[in-house]
């Protein structure tokens, strides 16, 4: 994919879509004589059969050519919300395995579907534009402490069905993860609630994406006015209060979180409530003596301005945020 990093890792749990992705991945590696994807499954003991599943995962991995790891989850499991937490397990243990065998990104077989479940999951809890805006093709790796690895989606554009019958046509195996069919999991009652509402994947996916344009628009904006608000200092950032009062809100709040993000190096926005509520103050006049937010030192830099650093005992981002437009 274009601006994709390479060599790369697949993430394979053996469902139709990370198989599907596996042995697409091999076959253009092959066609474009680069190197062969690295596959990585996660055992993560929560099922009967979960070694052997992920010991046939690495087997079908070795039989197409290709390099294979098992990951296992150690320790002791959640009693509640596991789901998640077996989704941030195994992106942890991957991501340790890539940061420590040189490889900068992770592939991952998301498809349409899952775009459409993501967006009314998000839906669900109450999200805002970014939460509710389509997954990135190309995207930040899910996990704050591992900035700079690449989450790589090729198959966003694709529906399962389509994979599966890929799959079928070239008599190829997988496997049926039994959590799929579970009603205790949020993502399986979501998929039952699109099916009686007779809503489609594609339907869904594309509201996402038109969110995505917007989120983009926005972006675009943000970064113009950090241009304009913002100059570099030594291990700080000093921004020009008015530019920044003078934006429209949404745009104003973006630019502050990326000012906050880049100063402290956090791959994580600050909660929104305290991010309007540092907003407001600037936008008053009300700062006083200045505060701290984030891993920042806010504090006055002479009429109109504000310094950004970082807080005491705190290392300064490896990027500051006029780096990051």
């Amino acid at each position: 994919m274009d601006g994709a990093p390479w060599p790369g890792a697949v993430a394979v749990s053996g469902g139709g879509d990370s198989l599907a992705l596996m042995h697409l991945l091999a076959g253009w590696a092959k066609k474009t004589r680069r190197p062969a994807p690295v596959v990585l499954t996660v055992d993560h003991g929560l099922q009967r059969g979960s070694k052997s599943n992920a010991a046939k995962v690495a087997r079908w991995a070795r039989d197409a050519g290709l390099e294979a790891h098992v990951l296992r989850w150690e320790g002791p499991k959640p009693k509640s919300d596991i789901e998640a937490a077996a989704r941030a397990a195994r992106y942890r243990l991957m991501a340790s395995w890539c940061r420590a065998h040189g490889i900068d990104a992770l592939y991952a077989g998301h498809t349409r579907d899952d775009q459409a479940e993501t967006f009314l999951l998000r839906l669900a809890r109450g999200s805002g534009l970014d939460g509710l805006a389509a997954m990135r093709a190309v995207g930040d790796y899910p996990l704050a402490d591992h900035a700079g690895l690449a989450l790589v989606r090729p198959l966003i554009g694709f529906e399962r069905a389509a994979l599966r019958a890929h799959l079928t046509r070239a008599k190829l195996a997988w496997l049926e993860d039994p959590m799929n069919a579970d009603p205790r999991f949020a993502r399986v009652r979501m998929r039952a609630a699109m099916a009686a509402l007779g809503l489609s994947a594609a339907r869904v996916a594309d509201a996402a994406t038109h969110l995505a344009r917007a989120r983009e628009a926005l972006e675009a904006v943000t970064e113009a006015v950090l241009r304009r608000a913002c100059t570099r200092e030594e291990g700080a950032v000093l921004a020009d209060t008015a530019a920044l009062a003078a934006a429209p809100r949404e745009v104003a709040l973006r630019a502050l979180a990326r000012i906050l993000m880049g100063v402290s190096g956090q791959a994580y926005r600050p909660r929104f409530e305290s991010l309007e509520r540092l907003f407001d103050r600037i936008a008053q006049g009300s700062l006083g003596r200045g505060c701290t937010l984030h891993g920042c030192k806010i504090a006055p830099a002479g009429p109109g301005r504000l310094r950004f650093s970082p807080e005491l005992g705190r290392k300064a981002g490896a990027q500051s945020a006029l780096n990051r437009v």
